[in-house]
């Protein structure tokens, strides 16, 4: 899950797609110009090798951006500051003489020339959020980095315009969401089943050619291409949520590489997948907690959820056991069902910004039998337009998700657990321990049990937790430190709500963030910014 002003972490989306998709309030950006066709290997001017990958020191055409496509997200063009290019990567990295693919890339120059310490490169997350489209939305939040570097970002593969996958259309994945995420009868445990199946045919069918190589460690190898192409000596690099996965994936591969690397909203390196949807059902629930007990304090009888606590989810819980037997109605002619009103509620658990449209969403829900809040917050997440036009985020997140982790879960694996996951959240518990079932069937085997992040050698890489994320809970943030190694991950602790801890504005964490990023300063390892 994204949002425009926050990262996103690895996750199963809601309902028949899990718990995971991508809040972009009016990302812009610019068209990268690749599909998933890949195309014959061009001829290098010159290589070198770098971790068993053939780096090709390749020149690259900057030019005027484009209007984000479609997969992208959609949007006007950015400001005429904003730069694109190509960058051809071999589909396979263990075949760098075989077939390409094109990776969209965007920056902004550094403002000031005479200090320029180099690139920046940004992920934002997902796996599946469109780096193209979403860096200039957030370019002001990053102001004081772009003075001395130039901020670049990219289309991951399998994203946007980096042979980005497809695999339902518009329609389909609007029937897609009205299949229940939360079974209770061997009837709709099949209906979810068939909607898994019928998604994973339609990229087999679409994408078969790039699904077995949209994976995080391919991805690692593509960011040391770019790092030599945009003429680095060393990678600086700043992942949020998912992007904390592939810079620590990096970091393992090309320790002598790393330059400057913040990794922020941090994917636990030590979880599978279960765990990591059992740790994302209490976070999701904790900052909904968090929200219920602020509403009661600034709105008191005018709050929807009440005094919140056990009273505030039992309203939560009621609302949606109402709507699974009937859906209201929306404005636009759409209802608003119990699936979508848990992704709506859970995209605006992403920054303390959107409570307030939370708290709107659900009085409208409670008291006036309208979803039209909470559905025009559930699509934001999903990546639906008001015309209907999905990006392809959850169709990436699928893949990458998919190609990355080894574990497969059955229909009996789900319902064992669904007990644990419904003591950790009554009203986002069931909905993660379904999405386990995502991968079950997938056509391309999972790589590894575990990301492999350990990074002897490297420099000290900064890694930021937040303790009321939701998506990426604030122990994942020590896990990853801890993985990086003695001397290489040093743990950074902001008291706060949110997802993305730098972009909460907060003082204390952006003066040390710059500091590191800007002139070098390592803080202590422990050290903690209050909200």
């Amino acid at each position: 899950m994204h949002t425009a002003v926050r990262g996103a972490p690895r996750a199963q989306a809601l309902g028949a797609l899990g718990l995971t998709a991508l809040l972009l309030a009016s990302a812009t950006g610019c068209q990268g110009g690749s599909s998933s066709a890949a195309e014959p290997a061009p001829t290098p001017p010159a290589a070198t090798t770098s971790g068993g990958t053939l780096a090709w020191q390749q020149p690259l055409n900057w030019h005027a951006c484009a209007a984000p496509t479609t997969a992208q997200g959609g949007g006007t063009a950015p400001a005429a500051d904003w730069q694109c290019a190509t960058l051809k990567a071999p589909l396979d990295h263990a075949k760098p003489d075989g077939r390409t693919i094109d990776l969209a890339l965007i920056r902004s120059r550094a403002k000031d020339e005479q200090h320029r310490l180099g690139s920046l490169l940004f992920n934002f997350g997902g796996p599946g959020a469109s780096g193209v489209a979403t860096l200039p939305a957030l370019a002001g939040t990053y102001a004081s980095l772009n003075s001395r570097y130039d901020l670049v970002s990219f289309d991951p593969r399998g994203v946007g315009e980096s042979a980005g996958v497809k695999c339902l259309d518009d329609k389909a994945m609007d029937a897609n969401a009205e299949v229940d995420g939360t079974p209770d009868t061997p009837a709709g445990v099949k209906a979810l089943d068939d909607a898994n199946a019928a998604f994973t045919a339609a990229c087999q069918s679409n994408s078969g050619d790039v699904l077995p190589y949209v994976d995080t460690e391919s991805a690692a190898r593509d960011l040391d291409l770019m790092r030599r192409a945009l003429g680095d000596a060393r990678l600086s690099y700043f992942g949020i949520s998912y992007g904390t996965q592939l810079g620590g994936v990096y970091a393992h591969l090309f320790p002598e590489q790393v330059g400057r690397m913040v990794l922020d909203s941090v994917v636990d390196p030590t979880k599978d997948p279960q765990q990591s949807a059992l740790g994302q059902a209490q976070g999701f629930q904790l900052a909904l907690d968090d929200f219920m007990k602020a509403c009661a304090t600034g709105q008191a009888a005018a709050c929807p959820t009440g005094a919140g606590g056990a009273e505030g989810t039992a309203k939560v819980t009621d609302l949606l056991r109402k709507l699974r037997q009937a859906p209201l109605p929306t404005t636009g002619g759409r209802q608003l069902t119990e699936n979508l009103a848990v992704t709506g509620i859970a995209g605006s658990l992403y920054s303390q910004e959107t409570w307030p449209a939370l708290a709107v969403g659900l009085t409208e829900a409670m008291q006036k039998g309208s979803g039209d809040t909470l559905l025009q917050l559930a699509d934001a997440l999903s990546g639906r337009d008001a015309q209907g036009h999905y990006t392809n985020l959850s169709a990436a997140n699928r893949a990458i998700s998919c190609v990355d982790a080894r574990q497969r879960y059955s229909d009996q694996d789900v319902e064992k657990q669904l007990p644990q996951f419904r003591q950790a959240s009554p009203v986002f518990g069931e909905f993660t321990a379904w999405g386990l079932t995502g991968c079950t069937g997938w056509p391309v085997t999972g790589k590894t049990d575990h990301p492999e992040v350990a990074a002897a050698g490297s420099a000290p890489v900064l890694v930021v937790g937040t303790t009321g994320d939701p998506a990426t809970p604030v122990e994942g943030a020590k896990a990853m430190a801890g993985r990086l190694g003695t001397g290489v991950g040093v743990n950074v602790t902001l008291q706060g709500e949110g997802h993305g801890g730098y972009n909460t504005g907060n003082p204390c964490l952006q003066r040390t963030v710059d500091a590191y990023l800007l002139d070098g300063t390592v803080p202590a390892d422990g050290t903690t910014c209050g909200s």
